[in-house]
């Protein structure tokens, strides 16, 4: 499989404490590519990281051969590359239509961008139905669905997801879990960020596991046993290890 994204012994650093200590890892064209890992791994890191939001110390961070790395996060989403953050950040002030437009605010043609709000509306029916609300009135799921459809906005090559499932009821996050399925289906590659990792072996082609800053395990959903996968993602080795 041709790699989309590739990343390549990425240090990032807050002061003098390293949160990636050379982080290698690609996510291949028109796949789910999940990152798993105990709480503090470096995951969120690593997404602002790709994002351009945080400067990396040293690596490389390539999107098609092309390197990201100096960018600012605007060039970034110019060049293809999208991130729902953690926790949603929708513009709460804002209403939902106004957030659609804020995640076109590169885009020149107002026609395309007006079409693909309406594909945004079709996508996610809440969101129809709320268009002129503030997004800060949303519920948490209907937060989320407007985080995805602002950043699939700038028409991404790679969405990349930070805990989609954060926070939200069970019936949500499946909800949420289907659209990342359907939007793989019609050919948007993924990197997700994932505390669930029940339902992110699920939907993922390949996984990744990340503990204290290092890529320990890469691999296929069913390589390891799902319960080693879920304990190592969820407590680390060295504290699941007794």
């Amino acid at each position: 499989m041709e790699a989309m994204l590739e990343i390549v012994d990425v240090v990032t650093a807050y002061g003098k404490i390293e949160a990636l200590k050379g982080v290698s890892l690609s996510a291949n064209r028109g796949r789910i590519t999940c990152l798993l890992g105990p709480n503090g791994a470096g995951k969120t890191t690593l997404m602002m990281t790709v994002a351009g939001v945080l400067k990396p110390r040293q690596g490389s961070i390539k999107l098609e051969g092309n390197e990201l790395v100096g960018l600012s996060p605007a060039r970034i989403v110019g060049n293809g590359v999208a991130l729902v953050p953690e926790n949603r950040l929708v513009f709460p002030q804002m209403s939902v239509r106004e957030n659609l437009l804020a995640g076109a605010y590169q885009r020149n043609s107002s026609g395309e961008v007006a079409a693909d709000i309406e594909q945004m509306y079709t996508r996610f029916p809440p969101l129809k139905e709320r268009r002129e609300q503030l997004a800060g009135t949303l519920s948490g799921g209907e937060q989320q669905m407007l985080a995805v459809a602002r950043a699939l906005m700038s028409r991404p090559r790679v969405l990349l997801m930070d805990e989609p499932s954060l926070g939200l009821a069970p019936i949500v996050v499946k909800e949420i879990f289907g659209i990342i399925a359907e939007l793989n289906r019609e050919g948007v590659t993924i990197f997700l960020v994932e505390q669930n990792a029940h339902l992110a072996l699920q939907v993922a082609h390949h996984f990744y596991l990340m503990e204290q800053g290092r890529v320990t395990f890469s691999g296929t959903p069913g390589e390891l046993a799902e319960d080693e996968v879920i304990k190592r993602a969820y407590l680390g080795t060295r504290r699941s290890a007794g």
